[in-house]
């Protein structure tokens, strides 16, 4: 079947972002397997510090997504330098921010972790993993700033294939410090931690090299780096917002027992997996409506959302059914728990019947930070974080431990959580507010 030029377009962007965002996932999922092998707690462990180590990156989420939309409306505008020139930026800011918050979340593990209330032997084992993968922080938000660049400029490859690598290596490292040198979980994330910071050399050397061929300079601008930090306050908002979410849901599943934590670390592993599948096609979106706006388009910016919509809920449809067909098979890689299996099992049904739902959700999202939306995207999603405090309370009173309990909270999340996210975005996008032309000075 001959694809429409607007659906090669979307899928030339889409197939490689899919490729590098399900890398992404793997470094965790690896992980997982690997710990999970070293006894119930070190992967109980793994989950409670791995959220907090995925909040403290994704935290700074802006910076791949804020330059992403500024980059590719500036491309749109047809001013290629200038599009560096923000890149490299962002690039400052990340590795400033990056030593920041490698400190605070080192420093600071024991005092993070204890806020989940996990004491004992699956505190001790988070506490191990944090300190050791922080290191890794500031090569982590490199590549989440180089990575938007290069998405901005309509290039999701190299990133696709800098992650490929990356997963490799990074496999590699835990087994051999894991297992081969026997450090336990702080051989895991001391794997972690040295993939992502050469992960992060590439990616900026990378970029480096592509503003020295067009002109643009290197050194850092404090009026361009300041900028830059403003315009991603909102998304920092919304992201916060977002972070705050999963962690009341971990914290949740931590309430609910040594079972439901353990089971709820690899459903959530699995979910992030599933959801930066569906999140290739919001990529795409943030990259062409960014594009299309930056040149004025906006029927073309109409066209490509509604393609993007339905791609997302076709491609929800089948990774549902994927995932509810594989949900036995993938239960013995993690874990030879029996209860935690069968918690496993019973959580991933509701994970596989949201999935249309999340790829609704994913796509719109993209289109509005292609947009640069990003005040509506911070107030929205700070009510959606509060019309879920709710839902998490009444599932930590009423809900029984273990696989009951589990999968009732996955229904408050997966189901309550992301319909009203749903109904947020798709009443913005029916509008005409966000269609802002030019540059994207608002």
């Amino acid at each position: 079947m001959r694809l429409a030029p607007r659906d090669r377009e979307i899928l030339l962007l889409a197939v490689p972002a899919l490729g590098a965002l399900v890398c992404e996932p793997l470094f965790l999922l690896v992980d997982a397997g690997i710990v999970g092998s070293l006894g119930r707690a070190p992967l109980a462990g793994l989950g409670v510090a791995g959220a907090v180590l995925a909040t403290a990156v994704n935290l700074f989420v802006f910076l791949a997504y804020g330059t992403t939309a500024s980059v590719a409306r500036t491309l749109g505008a047809g001013d290629l330098r200038a599009a560096l020139a923000r890149g490299v930026d962002g690039l400052w800011l990340a590795a400033g921010l990056g030593v920041g918050a490698a400190l605070v979340t080192g420093l600071g593990a024991p005092l993070v972790i204890g806020v989940f209330h996990v004491g004992g032997p699956v505190g001790d084992q988070a506490v191990a993993y944090l300190r050791a993968s922080a290191p890794g922080v500031p090569g982590m938000l490199v590549v989440l700033a180089a990575t938007g660049v290069l998405r901005g400029l309509q290039d999701t490859r190299t990133p696709l294939a800098v992650a490929g690598v990356g997963a490799v290596v990074n496999a590699v490292l835990n087994l051999a410090l894991v297992h081969g040198a026997g450090l336990g979980i702080t051989g895991s994330g001391l794997g972690t931690a040295l993939t992502q910071t050469g992960m992060g050399v590439v990616t900026a050397v990378v970029v480096a090299r592509g503003a020295r061929r067009h002109g643009a300079p290197l050194r850092p601008h404090l009026s361009g780096i300041r900028a830059g930090g403003l315009a991603g306050v909102p998304l920092l908002v919304r992201t916060l917002a977002l972070r705050a979410t999963l962690l009341i849901t971990t914290y949740a599943a931590g309430r609910l027992g040594d079972v439901a934590l353990a089971a709820h670390t690899v459903v959530s592993n699995l979910w992030t997996l599933l959801a930066l599948t569906l999140d290739a096609l919001a990529i795409a979106a943030q990259a062409l409506t960014g594009r299309s706006l930056g040149a004025g388009d906006v029927a073309g910016v109409r066209a490509a959302t509604a393609r993007m919509v339905r791609w997302g809920v076709g491609g929800g449809v089948v990774l549902g059914a994927l995932l509810l067909g594989l949900r036995t098979l993938l239960e013995p890689l993690f874990t030879p728990d029996p209860a935690v299996r069968r918690a496993m099992a019973a959580a991933l049904v509701v994970a596989a019947v949201m999935q249309p739902l999340a790829g609704y959700v994913f796509v719109l999202d993209g289109v509005l930070i292609g947009a640069g939306d990003g005040r509506y995207l911070a107030v929205t999603a700070t009510v959606q974080l509060l019309v879920y405090l709710p839902l998490a309370a009444a599932v930590i009173e009423v809900a029984p431990q273990g696989t009951a309990g589990l999968v009732w909270l996955w229904i408050a999340f997966a189901g309550g959580w992301m319909a009203v996210r749903a109904v947020f975005l798709g009443r913005r996008a029916r509008g005409s507010a966000w269609l802002v032309t030019g540059d994207g000075t608002r």
